[in-house]
């Protein structure tokens, strides 16, 4: 089986723990003096960087939470001038402002060789036609995984997300051996193709490599027996870096992705205490950043829920291999491979009609497609006796929404009193999704 890059891929494990020492007490170093946050958060513990002589000196540190990087909004968890930077990204999944991540030119080429990793471990080579069909944009989701195309010579299809009809059609005509998208996307390209009655047996496909949402291996087993290939997991996290952090190899003889831990050191806490949870535990998965340049993270709690083990692998890796994500710890709602703060949008609601209103969450699942409405009580000023003024209100407060949280929702007025979050029958989100995580 191939392997991208053999040094660090099946480095001794005594020799990484090095490494990932050396390359903490540059980031400490770096945030320290670079990041007013990191600053006042180790003078407050009465810790310097040369105070890090062990990787278990780490726990000593706070968490870093998407709360802390809304309030940094938007540069203030830079770690280099503006001028350094030369890419900008930002996520919609934080609870106030957006979280905005830099990067410098250093920064890029090590996401471009991590994101070759993922795709070499999944099998692919300089003769594939990838087809990536997640958001060109703001968010990270396309970018690592066509750089890491190009990077090993293969052919990229920048197809971007929906039209699905044009999707399958250029999957049939340019011979796409790889596709790259949410794992329910994926099932919908599937429906669509026994609609148009398109034979997936007629296509190229060998892989698909996908990420954005939990996904369950009856997910597994579906999307490869409708597609025809193969279907591996990959683990995107925009706040560290993007898609390249972790990855399944293509033989997954063992569960887990392989994550790579010279560049991400990965800690597993139990999510009520911040205690440290040994190899094999369920927690919630902590990352520091290691070489990150731009935006280096000190302890940044993922929320989500994930087991390491660190058994070697018969493909030869030595990285740990993170499990399967097996669901979230904070109020975090991912909907068609978004974050989403249910508290953002109570938020958005606030901006737009002067209060807050009650209102409540739903998220379902039409087919293999996410849906996300927001029920919201009628009060005297979201009524209106004609209905066509009310209908412009609904539809502009679906716009602010999409707008503010990145997903397109169905909004509805309910009746007054039926919202009472104070009561078990009316929780702030609701989840009719089944089998999901």
């Amino acid at each position: 089986m191939a392997i991208f890059d053999q040094d660090a891929e099946q480095m001794d494990r005594e020799e990484l723990a090095q490494m990932q020492l050396e390359r903490l007490q540059a980031t400490l170093t770096r945030v320290y003096k670079n990041v007013k946050f990191y600053k006042k958060k180790f003078d407050a513990l009465g810790f310097l960087p040369e105070d890090c002589q062990s990787l278990e000196d780490l726990a000593r540190l706070p968490f870093t939470t998407r709360h802390d990087l809304a309030r940094a909004y938007p540069y203030e968890m830079f770690a280099v001038p503006l001028r350094e930077v030369v890419r900008i990204h930002s996520s919609t999944g934080s609870p106030g402002h957006p979280i905005v991540m830099g990067y410098t030119s250093r920064d890029l080429r090590h996401w471009a060789k991590l994101a070759g990793r993922i795709l070499t471990a999944a099998g692919v080579d300089r003769d594939d036609v990838v087809q990536v069909t997640l958001s060109y944009s703001l968010l990270t989701s396309a970018f690592g995984i066509h750089y890491g195309v190009e990077l090993l010579g293969a052919s990229v299809i920048p197809s971007g997300p929906g039209f699905t009809n044009r999707q399958i059609q250029v999957m049939r005509d340019y011979r796409t051996t790889v596709l790259v998208s949410t794992p329910s996307y994926a099932l919908v390209l599937a429906d669509e193709m026994e609609a148009l009655g398109v034979d997936p047996k007629d296509l190229h496909l060998k892989l698909a490599l996908l990420a954005g949402e939990p996904w369950t291996e009856a997910m597994r087993a579906e999307i490869e027996n409708r597609l025809f290939c193969a279907a591996l997991d990959h683990y995107a996290l925009s706040e560290a870096m993007g898609p390249g952090v972790a990855g399944e190899c293509a033989a997954h003889p063992l569960p887990g992705m392989h994550l790579s831990e010279d560049h991400f050191l990965p800690q597993v806490i139990d999510p009520a205490t911040g205690e440290l949870l040994p190899a094999g535990e369920l927690g919630e998965l902590v990352i520091t950043t290691l070489t990150r340049e731009a935006t280096p993270l000190v302890r940044f709690r993922t929320g989500d829920l994930v087991r390491l083990f660190y058994e070697p692998c018969p493909c030869g890796r030595t990285l740990a291999r993170l499990s399967r994500i097996q669901g979230r710890c904070d109020e975090v709602v991912i909907v068609k491979g978004t974050n989403i703060f249910p508290t953002r949008v109570g938020q958005i609601l606030r901006a737009i009609k002067g209060e807050e209103p009650a209102y409540q969450l739903v998220v379902g699942r039409e087919g293999h497609l996410d849906y996300l409405e927001v029920r919201i009580e009628v009060r005297e000023e979201l009524f209106f006796d004609k209905m066509t003024k009310q209908r412009e209100m609904l539809q502009e407060i679906a716009h602010q929404l999409a707008q503010g949280i990145g997903v397109q929702p169905r909004v509805k007025l309910v009746e007054p009193g039926s919202l009472n979050r104070a009561q078990e029958t009316s929780p702030l989100v609701i989840d009719l999704r089944q089998g999901v995580c």
